[in-house]
């Protein structure tokens, strides 16, 4: 664990560093992007598909700007998290990401950032020990510094091996030849969503469904999103440090939530759309990714959305705000 103590960070608060320049966003790392989250909505990968839904250039998934990790997009001495919070990557958890959206990111965009440290604080571990948390926010602007997009993330540095706080769920046997997860989907006749009286209180949409998951899936995600914590990809790494075995990025399952929210609403009509990590996802794991309706506001929608893994244990719990009313 590190030496950085919360007498250390909390004056701190309020720092803010250019964190993002040159943040180009190629229509072929969108295309990655989308495959490497099993998010085959056409939009993303098809100017046809994107002019049909009223683009003029192809959007990117929700959670695209994660890929703003590769170094390349970072200035010098910039770390991957934009500022030093000194937290060891070892016994680093995601806690919670928000974005919120004044526009889809775009195939063509070139975006720059600034990550201000927002909160720090600390609390015991449910099984004991210190938890220190440390609030990130990162403001995404375009060439004219028109704003884009806001992501609020919450990390947390725990006293020793990561932990759910809870006891570990049995694993999924692991197949010998393991191979990628594949994501399914129900017909979605009649979505996305374009109209408020299309939309009511209770209304769920078509469930995603992420099939036996495998550590080549984290691997793609590592190559993709530019998120390379061993943790999630390297068995001896993993172990030695405690764990059972590697397990999944957080924002890979955010970005499977991010699928069933773009093609419920469209990823136009999305302002908001914000995760809590309830609990790891491991190999063999076979998420199902759905949603329910909780509020309709004029053409303003609220939904919860929840991931949860085989044995019914949440691994994820969200919310999407959307604007239905054809004026977003």
């Amino acid at each position: 664990m590190s030496d950085r103590t919360l007498e250390k960070l909390e004056p701190r608060v309020g720092d803010t560093v250019d964190s993002v320049e040159g943040f180009t966003v190629e229509a072929g790392k969108v295309a990655e992007f989308a495959a490497a989250v099993g998010d085959d909505n056409p939009v993303f990968v098809d100017e046809a598909a994107a002019a049909d839904r009223g683009f003029d250039r192809r959007p990117a998934p929700p959670t695209f700007t994660r890929t703003s990790m590769f170094p390349r997009y970072r200035p010098e001495g910039v770390g991957r998290l934009g500022i030093d919070i000194g937290f060891d990557i070892r016994y680093e958890l995601h806690g919670e990401q928000v974005y919120e959206f004044a526009r889809p990111v775009f195939v063509g965009d070139t975006l720059s950032a600034t990550t201000t440290l927002t909160d720090a604080y600390e609390r015991e571990g449910r099984q004991g020990g210190r938890m220190t948390f440390a609030v990130l926010e990162t403001e995404f602007v375009d060439e004219t510094g028109g704003p884009v997009v806001t992501e609020r993330q919450t990390v947390i540095e725990t006293d020793g091996t990561v932990s759910d706080g809870q006891q570990e769920p049995e694993r999924p046997e692991r197949d010998a030849n393991p191979k990628r997860g594949s994501v399914s989907q129900p017909s979605s006749a009649g979505y996305p969503v374009d109209a408020p009286d299309e939309v009511s209180v209770g209304d769920q949409p078509p469930t995603v469904i992420v099939e036996d998951i495998a550590p080549q899936d984290f691997v793609r995600y590592a190559g993709a999103s530019g998120d390379f914590n061993p943790i999630h990809y390297d068995e001896q790494y993993a172990t030695a440090l405690g764990n059972p075995g590697v397990f999944g990025q957080g924002m890979l399952t955010a970005a499977h939530t991010g699928h069933l929210a773009a093609d419920w609403f469209g990823v136009g009509a999305i302002s908001r759309f914000s995760t809590r990590f309830t609990a790891r996802v491991w190999p063999g794991d076979t998420l199902t990714v759905d949603g329910e309706v909780t509020d309709v506001d004029g053409g303003e929608v609220t939904a919860d959305v929840t991931a949860t893994r085989q044995t019914g244990e949440s691994v994820l719990v969200g919310e999407v705000t959307a604007d239905v009313s054809g004026d977003a």
